[in-house]
């Protein structure tokens, strides 16, 4: 039997935890709700629409490269747009593939992007070096090349940054989800991320900057003001990086869409933790106190609930329950965008331990200088 002074502990262990899931529901910007939809709160269309020039860097993309430039291609924009494609050094026929979705249109110009250069990381690179050849246009739209739109993105897109005076909007699109390892792990990685910027801190005229990289719309003359990409040229996460610096020129809008989806397939455990042991590290500024206060932090929240409720007695097991049932409700929204049972509520806290470990196992190839590993380029180094 455990002493009663080992009781009171355990039971302020759980007020303690259950206080942490209450103040998340309550007073972290609603993050957890996905009201910051594409489809809501629209100003109306433009009187003229603005020039934009699509930028897509690429490197070996062969195998997605056709849809996501066919969904480019078959955009219906009423203004002026073209789409320049940055193939970088890429050694499995990505340019090719493009090429062969063409057809008789002339939107699409491919550009050999030049060797990476030093301080840079790749996608930063391939993008600067499009946003170079773009030219004197009124908005760059910067996309992935494993994000395949539906034809009235670019339309939705324009009509939000004029209409509500945005020098950028950036939408979340929404990623694969149809191997287990992509229904266990993807909506909570939306989930995470919206907690760390939450859409609503994002889109308000003063709180923290914040995007997603798949699809950003930007004012070009914004960029220009805040010093190009090379203000960002070593970021690994450079979405976000991206986004507080336009959030210091005006304002950002950032929201859940359906519009954009990503077609890159992560079909094992191996392929979703490597996405996101890609850039954990980089996240907590490669520090390893920072490191540590994760770890410990998210076996606080996620892990000790489960064992207050398995194994605690009385007031603790109540609180730790409590607080189970909290983040579980919490995750509901997510898994109702994602079409997922919600079940997958109750699994959160084991979710959450696959990506601390991801967050460790992100840590240990950094130190071995193989963090950010992306297509060949150990990346998380640079500027580390």
């Amino acid at each position: 039997m455990v002493p009663q002074h080992g009781q009171d502990r355990v039971i302020w262990l759980g007020a303690l935890v259950l206080a942490i899931w209450l103040v998340l529901a309550l007073g972290r910007d609603g993050f957890w709700l996905t009201r910051e939809r594409d489809t809501a709160d629209m100003p109306p269309p433009p009187a003229s629409w603005p020039s934009v020039v699509a930028v897509v860097p690429a490197r070996d993309e062969a195998e997605v490269i056709a849809r996501s430039i066919g969904s480019l291609i078959a955009q219906n924009y009423p203004g002026d747009f073209r789409i320049i494609l940055v193939d970088d050094n890429s050694s499995d026929g990505t340019a090719d593939a493009a090429r062969a979705v063409i057809g008789d249109s002339n939107r699409l110009t491919i550009l050999n992007g030049a060797p990476l250069a030093r301080g840079w990381t790749g996608k930063l690179w391939a993008v600067h070096q499009g946003i170079a050849a773009a030219g004197d246009t009124d908005y760059l739209w910067l996309t992935d090349a494993d994000i395949a739109h539906a034809p009235d993105t670019l339309a939705s897109l324009v009509t939000r940054a004029v209409g509500d005076d945005r020098v950028l909007v950036t939408l979340m699109a929404r990623l694969r989800c149809e191997s287990l390892a992509e229904r266990a792990l993807i909506p909570a990685f939306v989930w995470f991320f919206a907690m760390l910027y939450p859409f609503a801190a994002v889109n308000r005229a003063t709180g923290i900057g914040g995007a997603a990289g798949g699809c950003m719309l930007a004012r070009r003359t914004a960029i220009e003001a805040a010093g190009g990409i090379a203000a960002v040229r070593d970021a690994l996460i450079d979405d976000c990086a991206f986004g507080a610096l336009m959030k210091r020129q005006g304002r950002v809008w950032l929201g859940l869409t359906e519009r954009s989806v990503s077609i890159r397939r992560y079909d094992s455990w191996a392929s979703v933790g490597a996405m996101i042991s890609r850039s954990a590290y980089a996240q907590l500024r490669y520090s390893p106190i920072l490191l540590a206060g994760t770890l410990i932090g998210l076996a606080l929240i996620y892990l000790a609930p489960v064992l207050l409720t398995l194994f605690g007695e009385g007031y603790a097991r109540g609180l730790g329950m409590a607080a189970w049932i909290v983040m579980t409700i919490l995750f509901q929204p997510m898994l109702r965008f994602y079409r997922r049972s919600p079940l997958w509520g109750v699994a959160l806290p084991g979710i959450a331990l696959f990506y601390a470990a991801q967050t460790f196992v992100s840590a240990w190839a950094h130190w071995r200088g193989r963090g950010g590993m992306w297509k060949g380029r150990a990346q998380a180094a640079i500027g580390a």
